[in-house]
């Protein structure tokens, strides 16, 4: 039988962000609608504004493949995106959507084709990076990011005393718990998988 999904929200400080870079950075499943474009996936479902797409995220990595086009790639269930702003040098000019070097990039190229892409309530894989982690990083984690129990429990223990102090306490599946018992992790199971919320004030 299946662990239900615990659902966890902290409040926490704007300054701690940076706490969570790992977890931006090594990726966090979202559920998501997908059999979708990219653009849709963006601005539609998570509410990431056109103008940002466009001017912000200049580099996105679609399943590994650098994407130039979010209005015509599809993404797919286990569908893992990489988010970045500008990157330096030439690998990163070669990157980026729409670059005089995107030629250079051949096969690394996404090619959208016709593999199934059913219509669908999934889970994708994010990745965020450079400056999208400060400014995206609090968007995806007030809206909830699925994590493991272990990981979480993982999370909490490496955490130092000043995250701790600044921690507001949280709630889980509905009931407050104080920021001393979350750094037991005992109120959390040791299987299944953690919904985590993060609000920061």
């Amino acid at each position: 039988m299946e662990a239900p999904l615990i659902h966890l929200t902290l409040t926490l400080p704007s300054s701690l962000i940076g706490e969570f870079f790992p977890i931006l950075q090594q990726g966090f499943l979202v559920t998501a609608h997908v059999g979708c474009t990219l653009q849709r996936l963006l601005c539609r479902q998570w509410g990431i504004a056109p103008d940002y797409v466009a001017t912000r995220i200049t580099t996105i990595f679609l399943d590994s493949k650098a994407t130039d086009n979010v209005e015509t790639a599809i993404v797919r269930d286990g569908a893992t995106i990489a988010l970045s702003g500008a990157m330096p040098g030439l690998v990163g000019a070669t990157m980026r959507r729409g670059g005089h070097l995107a030629a250079m990039r051949g096969a690394m190229t996404h090619q959208e084709t016709a593999a199934d892409a059913t219509d669908r309530i999934g889970t994708v894989r994010v990745k965020l990076f450079n400056l999208l982690l400060t400014e995206l990083g609090p968007v995806f984690l007030k809206r909830g990011i699925l994590m493991g129990c272990s990981d979480v429990i993982s999370f909490f223990r490496e955490r130092d005393e000043t995250f701790w102090e600044s921690c507001d306490g949280g709630n889980i599946n509905g009931t407050p718990v104080g920021a001393g018992l979350l750094r037991t992790t005992q109120p959390l199971c040791v299987g299944g998988s953690v919904r985590l919320t993060v609000n920061f004030r």
